[in-house]
């Protein structure tokens, strides 16, 4: 084989894996989109700004996790235990609320879901919601 026939060969196995990377991406995109109880939600955790994401609720905990990359854990795990809601406003045709340290950004339906699962908290979870 000749090194431009070499060449080529490594250049296709590049190709290969970045298209199946971008395939993984893809497909993980898809399935957060299509999971049950997931919803999208922007984050801003005062690092960085505005991430596109989706939140799911869980065991007593909000977890965010980012569109785009390839890990399937959350990025962010917000427990409703304690959990103060200090403020909503409107950020374009979203509704920002600031909560334990980062702000969520989410539609209205999303927002009404959010607040109904702070409320619907056990006694003993001790909200403190303004």
């Amino acid at each position: 084989m000749t090194t431009a026939g070499v060449a080529m060969s490594a250049a296709l196995i590049v190709l290969a894996g970045i298209a199946a990377l971008a395939a993984l991406v893809m497909l993980r995109l898809v399935v957060l989109v299509r999971s049950r109880g997931c919803v999208p939600c922007r984050l801003r955790d005062g690092v960085r700004g505005w991430r596109n994401g989706v939140v799911r609720y869980a065991d007593g905990e909000l977890h965010w996790m980012p569109l785009l990359g390839l890990r399937l854990r959350p990025r962010h795990a917000i427990a409703r235990r304690g959990l103060r809601v200090s403020g909503r406003r409107r950020v374009g045709e979203l509704w920002a609320v600031d909560c334990g340290g980062v702000t969520l950004a989410m539609s209205e339906d999303a927002l009404t879901g959010f607040l109904a699962w702070l409320e619907s908290a056990p006694p003993s979870a001790h909200l403190d919601t303004v």
